[in-house]
Formats: C-alpha cells, sequence, structure tokens
C-alpha cells in the first residue's frame, strides 16, 4: 500500500506550520502523518470538522466531529 495517497479536506480553514495555507490540496503518502496534520492544522478539532480521504477509494479513514451551525 506504499502507493496509497491521502487528502486532508475542511469547511473550516486549514491552519498551521505543518500545512502552509496555500498547499490545502497536499497529498500524503502516509495516512498517520496525514491524521496527524489534520488535527493540528484546525484551531479546535472538538468544533471544527476535518477528515482524511484515501483518494483511491474516497473513504474517509478520519474524522473529528461534525460541524455545526454557527
Amino acid at each position: 500500500m506504499a502507493s496509497a495517497q491521502y487528502r486532508i479536506e475542511s469547511m473550516d480553514p486549514l491552519l498551521g506550520t505543518l500545512l502552509p495555507p496555500t498547499d490545502y490540496k497536499h497529498v500524503f503518502a502516509d495516512c498517520s502523518l496525514a491524521v496527524a496534520v489534520a488535527v493540528k492544522s484546525v484551531n479546535d478539532p472538538t468544533r471544527q470538522q476535518v477528515r482524511v480521504v484515501h483518494i483511491p477509494s474516497g473513504e474517509v479513514i478520519f474524522q473529528t466531529a461534525t460541524t455545526t451551525p454557527h
């Protein structure tokens, strides 16, 4: 599964030094790294939704809290 690719998706702005603000489409080869960067890329993962998607299958492999209306 070395060719597996993972993408971070979020309706909220992604922040942080691990994911440059202009690189929302970054693809990760490592699932664990993608999840770690995803959680670190939102201000509050308990209130903001961020997910990691396995690109070939479209399966959401990780997801934080669902978004609630503001």
